[in-house]
This record gives C-alpha cells, sequence and structure tokens, in this order.
C-alpha cells in the first residue's frame, strides 16, 4: 500500500468508499432506529464521524461510523436522560473531548494490552445485547429498552405478534445469511434486503411499524444541555462512551493493519474519533467508532487512502440529500433483520471454538464479562474482566516466586555452626509474594547473618522494598545481620531511593564480596 496519490489509488478509493457507503447506508438507518433517536440520527453520524475521522484520525483505509456496542451505550443514555437529545449529546461531546485528550497524551497504544478473553466476552455480550433488542422489532411489536426486559417480555411480544412483519424480518434473515458471496462482493445483502424486502411490503400493502419520516436536507444545529441533575450520569456515560469507541476504533485499526500490511497511528486515530464524535454532538449524530466489517469492505474493494473514507461520506450525505424520503417506507422489521445478522457476526467464533480446550481461567473470565456485558453494564463488564485478569497473573506470578533458605554450605557442618544463612529468592518479588518471605525468615531467627540472595529476581515494586525494611529492622532488634545481593539495576534503583533502611553498604552485586563481610561478622 503506499501514501503517494495516483490515478489507479483513486479508482480504488472511489470505488472502496462507494460501495462501504451502500454497505453503511441500512446500517446507519438501523443504528438510529435501535439507539431511539431515529433513523436520521444514525444518517448524521455515519456522515460527520465518517468524515471527520477521515481526515484527521491515524488509519488511512478506516471507514467509522454508528456500531453495534456504541449503539447500545446511547441507547441507554437516551434512556437516562428521559429521551432529552440535547443531555444525551452531552454525552458525546464528553466522550469525543475524552478521546482527544487520551490520543495527546499518547495512551492510543494501551489497548494492546487488554487481555483477549475480556474483548471476547464483550464483544459476544454486546452481540447478544443487540440479538435480543431487535427480537421485539422483528415480530411487529414495540422494541424494548435492555435485554433483561427482552427477554422477560417474550410471552407478551409473542401474543402480539405481527406475522405480517415477522415474514419481512423472515424474508431478511434469509437474504442477509445465504446470499452467495459472489452477489454480496457485487451487492451487499443488508442493501438487497432493504430495497427488495421494503418493496415487497409497499407492494402488497403489508400493515407493519416503518421507519417514517425522515428529515430532508442538512441536519439542525443542535447545542448539547448539561443537567446538573444527572451530570453524574452523563460523566459516567460519556466516560464508558470514549472508552468503549476508543476501544472499538484502534481494534479495527489493528484489523485493517493486518490486511494492508501497514501500521497505524493509534493516538492520531484517538484525536480523529474524537473530533468526530464532537461534532456529532453538535448536529444531534449518533457516536461511533471505526467499524470493522465497513473497513474490510473497503480495503477488500481498492480503498487505499483517506480518499475512501471522505468518498463514504459524501455518498451518504448525496443520499441524505435528496433520497430521504425513500427511505420513509422501510420496515422496522427488515432493519432489525440486518441488526440481527450484525449481532451474529461480532460474536466471537474463535473462542467459542475452543470452548473445550482453551484454560479455564481465560474461559471464566470471558464468561464473566459476557455475562455483565449483557445483564448489567458495559463499562462495569470490562473493568471487571481486566480486574480478574489482573487477579489471575498475580495468582501465577505468586506461584512461581519461591524462597528457600539453606546453610552457607550444606557439606560442612561448622557451616550450621557458623549461623550464616542463604536465602534466595527466585521470581518475581513483588507485593504478592511478601507473605511467603515473611514466612520463610520467621523460621530463621536463631541465626547470626542472613544474605538475602536476590540474584534471580527480575524486579522488585516498591510494596517488596518496604516489606524487606521492616524485615530487616526486625532482624536488627534481633540482633542478626543482614546482606542484599542483587543485579546492578536492581542495586542502582535501590541506593537511587536514598532509604536510610536500605544502607548502601549491605547491598552487594557480588555474592561472594557479601559472603566474605557475612564471614568477618559471624568470627566476630
Amino acid at each position: 500500500m503506499t501514501n503517494t496519490f495516483s490515478t489507479k489509488t483513486l479508482r480504488g478509493d472511489l470505488f472502496g468508499g462507494l460501495t462501504a457507503g451502500i454497505v453503511a447506508l441500512p446500517l446507519a438507518l438501523a443504528f438510529g432506529v435501535a439507539s431511539g433517536a431515529g433513523a436520521a440520527a444514525g444518517l448524521y453520524g455515519a456522515i460527520m464521524l465518517g468524515m471527520v475521522a477521515a481526515i484527521f484520525g491515524g488509519t488511512r483505509t478506516q471507514i467509522s461510523g454508528p456500531t453495534g456496542p456504541m449503539t447500545v451505550v446511547f441507547a441507554s443514555i437516551l434512556v437516562a436522560v428521559g429521551g432529552d437529545l440535547a443531555t444525551a449529546m452531552s454525552a458525546v461531546l464528553i466522550a469525543g473531548l475524552i478521546q482527544i485528550i487520551m490520543g495527546c497524551v499518547k495512551v492510543g497504544g494501551l489497548v494492546r494490552f487488554i487481555p483477549y478473553p475480556v474483548i471476547s466476552g464483550f464483544m459476544s455480550g454486546i452481540g447478544i445485547i443487540i440479538i435480543l433488542l431487535q427480537i421485539a422489532p422483528l415480530m411487529g411489536t414495540s422494541p424494548k429498552t435492555s435485554p433483561f426486559l427482552a427477554i422477560m417480555t417474550l410471552p407478551s411480544t409473542l401474543m402480539a405478534l405481527n406475522f405480517q412483519a415477522l415474514i419481512l424480518g423472515g424474508l431478511t434473515l434469509l437474504i442477509v445469511f445465504f446470499t452467495p458471496m459472489r452477489i454480496s462482493r457485487i451487492i451487499p445483502s443488508p442493501l438487497i434486503a432493504l430495497i427488495a424486502i421494503t418493496l415487497l411490503s409497499m407492494g402488497l400493502g403489508f400493515k407493519v411499524p416503518v421507519i417514517g419520516e425522515i428529515p430532508l436536507g442538512l441536519p439542525e444545529f443542535i447545542m448539547p444541555a448539561f443537567c446538573l441533575q444527572a451530570w453524574t450520569t452523563i460523566l459516567v456515560l460519556g466516560i464508558t462512551l470514549a472508552l468503549l469507541g476508543s476501544i472499538d476504533s484502534l481494534l479495527t485499526s489493528l484489523v485493517a493493519d493486518s490486511v494492508t500490511g501497514t501500521r497505524h497511528k493509534p493516538n492520531r486515530e484517538l484525536i480523529g474519533q474524537g473530533l468526530g464524535n464532537m461534532m456529532c454532538s453538535f448536529v444531534g449524530g449518533l457516536p461511533g467508532a471505526g467499524a470493522t466489517m465497513r473497513t474490510v469492505v473497503n480495503i477488500k474493494a481498492g480503498g487505499q487512502t483517506r480518499i475512501s473514507g471522505v468518498t463514504h461520506a459524501s455518498l451518504l450525505l448525496i443520499l441524505l440529500l435528496g433520497a430521504a424520503p425513500l427511505a420513509t417506507n422501510i420496515p422496522m422489521a427488515v432493519l432489525a433483520g440486518i441488526l440481527i445478522k450484525v449481532g451474529v457476526d461480532i460474536l466471537d467464533y474463535k473462542l467459542l471454538r475452543l470452548i473445550k480446550t482453551a484454560p479455564r481461567t481465560d474461559l471464566s473470565v470471558m464468561a464473566v464479562v459476557f455475562g455483565l456485558t449483557v445483564f448489567v453494564d458495559l463499562i462495569i463488564a470490562v473493568g471487571a474482566g481486566v480486574f480478574m485478569s489482573m487477579g489471575m497473573i498475580i495468582h501465577r506470578m505468586v506461584r512461581q516466586a519461591n524462597f528457600k533458605i539453606y546453610p552457607l554450605d550444606n557439606t560442612r557442618s561448622d557451616a550450621m555452626e557458623g549461623r550464616i544463612r542463604i536465602l534466595e529468592i527466585n521470581g518475581p518479588f513483588f507485593f504478592g509474594s511478601m507473605s511467603k518471605l515473611v514466612d520463610e525468615v520467621d523460621t530463621v531467627l536463631d541465626t547470626k547473618v542472613i544474605i538475602f540472595d536476590c540474584r534471580k529476581v527480575p524486579f522488585i515494586d516498591l510494596s517488596a522494598i518496604f516489606a524487606l525494611e521492616e524485615i530487616i529492622l526486625r532482624l536488627k532488634s534481633s540482633h542478626i545481620q543482614t546482606f542484599i545481593v542483587l543485579s546492578e539495576v536492581l542495586r542502582n534503583e535501590l541506593v537511587h531511593l536514598h532509604d536510610k533502611d536500605l544502607p548502601e553498604e549491605i547491598l552487594f552485586v557480588d555474592f561472594e564480596n557479601a559472603l566474605e563481610e557475612a564471614r568477618k561478622i559471624d568470627k566476630k
């Protein structure tokens, strides 16, 4: 892939952008409706974010717009503020601002450190949420506001079933799931379903819920309203949007890198996404992120530079200005079928296929994140998953750390009489392993000199340093001299602390030098 402009790249960019725009149209409408803000909000978000992120972002081929996870969060924001769009947009504004700050302080690369089971559980949970929330629209009834409510009200949904809507939704599912790839590459299956089933519904005169009127022309300016009563909720949900949008976008950037063989600029990408979402808040657009499927479609269709993303947004703008009335009669069941396909595609089949052989610890993290995502809260789910993963890593590190006490020379009886002991520490020396060390020290309070052999310690954290100081003071009160042998790097770190309880004279790099000092004390 090249950065230089040429007729060849322009042709690919135009075709890639147009193809991505065609794919984005039904999804933008569907996400807008699913969010509760209306189909127009989905289009506004796709146009504004798609244009701004393409120009200012850090991934040349990325297509940005409303996504499933961001739609789910925004829908919860709209519910939390009582349907007040201006107040909901204040959370979107905060999210964009936070993303810009994250990019400026260069935290973009941190997404690589989120454990895979956390991402897997989260994405699969989002997929299930989308599917559950679309059951009611698929059956021609009013949409539900939460997955739990969708499950609990399923009997009443079945009782109010609109058979005409179900037929349309079923046909949509058949098209989006079973259209041959050779056809879908030319005309995306969601677009086929959108046009064909809408025309069928109109031709047969079906009485089903439809999108309704979409404002023709440019969106009106909206000033985000900050409500003091809901300030905490707005801030928390804004942070949630920012974190989710950043993770979603940067993961898509990694996918784009793997397909194109290039490297994106994560911090610039965060700034571009933040600017785009901030602009969405002023036009009533649905917030979004980098969209994996649309990005891959763009690349496969020839997109190589930012022009492809601009082309994608321009196509949607043209459609908004001239073709918005054509979307008025699109059945909600058709959009529900399209979104169910999106939800199914989001599920992480890579880990699900390994469910019988993958480590139980990783599967437990994935299961917890999945459950919390679906039934509790998205940000709590990610936080709990990261916390669990950290706890498991710490547990493994504690198990790897071991301590061994032995006399100076096991073959010499006078070594025991001389009462010089070596306390060998292997593995990470940190807060998690300190309790083991305290237990070991309790067994050698009858000795005269202890040498802490830390040559096999890769790192020491501050908790371990302070605990070591306390042990040394305790041994000193029992008239036991201590010496510490460690790597030059670790010794320099301890010396740099200028801690009086760890004087430089007891810190050694060479074990023989420490042993010589110990023998001098033993002979006194």
